[in-house]
């Protein structure tokens, strides 16, 4: 088991192996003013930036906490074998030409065994690793610029990539950045065990995560569980939704990327937050540093111009976020400070006729603040300041700051425009509690993220997932028969039915059944495009008809009880995320499948409460409310009958290939569910 990573990346003494890139670290450490030692090595070099040059590890004064290794990747197993035998704290591995490079290198993935077999405990990040920035400490093992200050609280910023990383460090949007961390190619040290490291920091106040593959399911549990009990929130910004970036993925990391859809099943189930876009992240982190998560996605809008309340309310259409109604208590002080031509309202236009006025725009924000919103947004674009006066837009800085500390409330400043926010006002809104968000759809993305966060916080902690290997054996097709028995053992209501090899015999079991019937053949996968399936038979005569139909392409035939009309068709699928393990899918069935794309991922275990949310966020659940005037479906016979197939998958975890239930007919409210077809493939 590796050993703690807090040496590493909270080192008092540094020692930098290599040529350039090695002096850069030293030049970086000394100017954002490390305290400790730093010990150069090189083989015929006397010194670095004007400290002596080791020859070896063996000659340093002790073991290093952190080490640079900058050389090249056969001299870098060499090096990280001798700093383990030494007892050093930990190692970046700057090389490249390991496992991401397999495919031109044909010794990568060998050599990269290699380096983990000779690091033993002692943690390593990378290779293919620019290494990390710790500005609470001034400890930079870093071989390039960056546009980061000391600072003394903060936010953390994890990526695989150190270009990503180098952006990052760049930004101007006043984020307190403690830490930024590289991985590489993940060898060893995964992201979620370095955020499980900086969490632990007391200086840290939130974590982001910039994921191209994750590196272990149980880490990431663990990382959940343990933001949770820090109260320090996680959001992440999962790459990997195209095709494109998934094979990009696998070229540059190594990394399995995963389905996008469970990867945002799999996070939510966990309380991670997610956004889509670099800015995203770091307008969230912002909020989590100042607020935490939010309690409610209830968000209030202030601006002084019609056309940016109507960007506000249009922005929030797609988010999950609330524009609450105005308490009554809050029009009055409201109307009395912005006059009568004022329409009170969320999100308000409040003009400008308190525009300069910091007493009557402080008594307005008040007022808005105390309708016991989440969050608090005050649009304000700043005028160049190379050209312009911002006397009254610092006005308006001032009063957003005097309401929220009167009202008690968490308040955000939004730049439509992200260059309309001088990075000063943002530094100094972020001293005085208010977050500067650069962008309207990021300032939003930043709400839902925080919202969504509070109320999974505000849940029990999830079960673990259900991370089950796979059996080895090849996979093996039940058919429509066996698969039904099989549900039916966990619940899953099926039709009546009887398997038959002849045609007489299907005509037989459909005069005991009774008509109407549904006729199928078996040992046919697409049985609608064989022609093997025909509904509605009425009589004898029409099942022989049938039967002999399908004589030349079914191995026999399976005679079901027609079920009736269903208020709504639904599928429930199972497959095996390389990820996540086995994951469960409910959404639009029948020949909506396709057509709408309307599904949702459910991660196992989960609970009928999981499955109800998960069905009533589908847009199959008009129909199942009763869309314009039809009858409302059995929703709760469908949550059970979506409870019995997840029951199966957990049962059968190892050996379930591949479960598909299309459709399950949903009846009328009170007559229950039923599974008209099902597909099951196990490994045995």
């Amino acid at each position: 088991m590796t050993r703690s990573l807090d040496r590493l990346i909270r080192p008092r003494s540094i020692a930098v192996f290599g040529g350039k890139e090695a002096g850069r670290v030293i030049e970086q450490c000394d100017k954002m003013g490390f305290a400790g030692e730093i010990w150069p090595v090189h083989p015929t070099k006397a010194e670095i930036h004007g400290r002596r040059c080791y020859r070896s590890v063996a000659e340093l004064p002790q073991a290093p906490d952190a080490s640079f290794v900058g050389v090249n990747r056969n001299l870098t197993i060499e090096i990280i074998r001798d700093l383990a035998a030494r007892g050093a704290g930990g190692a970046v591995c700057y090389a490249s030409g390991f496992r991401e490079a397999v495919t031109e290198l044909a010794d990568g993935d060998d050599l990269q065994n290699a380096l983990v077999a000779a690091a033993g405990d002692m943690p390593i990040l990378g290779p293919n690793c620019y290494g990390f920035i710790n500005m609470l400490d001034g400890a930079l093992m870093w071989p390039d610029q960056h546009g980061m200050v000391r600072i003394e609280r903060g936010v953390a910023v994890l990526t695989q990539s150190s270009n990503i990383a180098c952006n990052i460090s760049m930004q101007q949007r006043g984020l307190p950045l403690a830490y930024i961390l590289t991985a590489g190619n993940q060898a060893q040290t995964g992201l979620c065990d370095l955020a499980c490291a900086v969490l632990e920091d007391p200086r840290v106040t939130a974590v982001g995560l910039h994921i191209e593959g994750f590196d272990s399911i149980e880490a990431l549990e663990r990382l959940a569980s343990r933001a949770r009990e820090l109260k320090k929130p996680v959001v992440t910004l999962k790459v990997g939704k195209s095709e494109q970036a998934q094979l990009a993925t696998v070229s540059h990391t190594a990394s399995l990327a995963g389905n996008d859809a469970v990867s945002s099943a799999l996070l939510s189930r966990l309380g991670i937050g997610r956004v889509e876009t670099l800015p995203e992240l770091l307008e969230t982190l912002k909020l989590l540093h100042l607020h935490g998560p939010l309690d409610s996605f209830d968000i209030s809008s202030m601006s002084c111009s019609g056309g940016e309340a109507s960007l506000m309310a249009d922005a929030g259409v797609k988010r999950k976020v609330v524009y609450r109604a105005l308490r009554e208590e809050q029009r009055l002080p409201l109307r009395e400070s912005l006059g009568q031509m004022v329409t009170i309202a969320n999100p308000l236009d409040y003009h400008t006729f308190v525009w300069g006025n910091r007493e009557k725009q402080t008594e307005a924000f008040t007022a808005m603040m105390r309708g016991g919103y989440a969050l608090n947004l005050i649009v304000l674009d700043f005028p160049r300041l190379d050209r312009c006066d911002a006397s009254d837009w610092v006005t308006t800085c001032h009063a957003v700051i005097d309401a929220s500390r009167a009202a008690g409330a968490r308040a955000g400043i939004v730049a439509s425009m992200g260059e309309n926010l001088p990075e000063e006002t943002a530094l100094m809104l972020m001293e005085n509690g208010v977050a500067p968000f650069y962008g309207i759809e990021e300032a939003l993305a930043a709400a839902e993220a925080a919202a969504t966060i509070g109320a999974i916080w505000e849940k029990p902690l999830p079960a673990p997932l259900l991370n089950v290997a796979a059996a080895d054996g090849e996979p093996i097709t039940l058919t429509e028969h066996e698969a039904k028995e099989a549900l039916a053992a966990f619940g899953l209501p099926v039709p009546e039915g009887r398997v038959a090899e002849t045609a007489g015999q299907a005509a037989d079991a459909a005069d005991a059944l009774g008509y109407p019937v549904v006729l199928k053949g078996l040992g046919v996968a697409h049985k609608t495009e064989a022609g093997a399936v025909k509904l509605n038979l009425q009589t004898r005569e029409a099942v022989l008809e049938a039967a002999s139909a399908m004589a030349g392409v079914a191995s026999g035939y399976l005679v079901e009880k027609m079920v009736g009309r269903p208020v709504a068709e639904v599928i429930v699928g199972a497959m095996r995320d390389p990820v996540a393990g086995p994951v469960l899918t409910v959404g639009a069935g029948g020949i909506l499948v396709e057509l709408l794309e309307d599904s949702a991922i459910l991660t196992l275990p989960t609970d009928e409460t999981a499955i109800r949310a998960a069905i009533c966020g589908l847009k199959v659940a008009k129909l199942l409310q009763g869309y314009r005037g039809g009858p409302p479906g059995d929703v709760d016979a469908l949550v059970a009958a979506v409870a019995s197939a997840a029951s199966y998958v957990v049962s059968n975890a190892s050996i379930v290939d591949e479960l598909d239930i299309n459709p399950i007919m949903v009846l009328a409210k009170g007559d229950g569910v039923v599974a008209a077809d099902a597909l099951i493939r196990l490994r045995k």
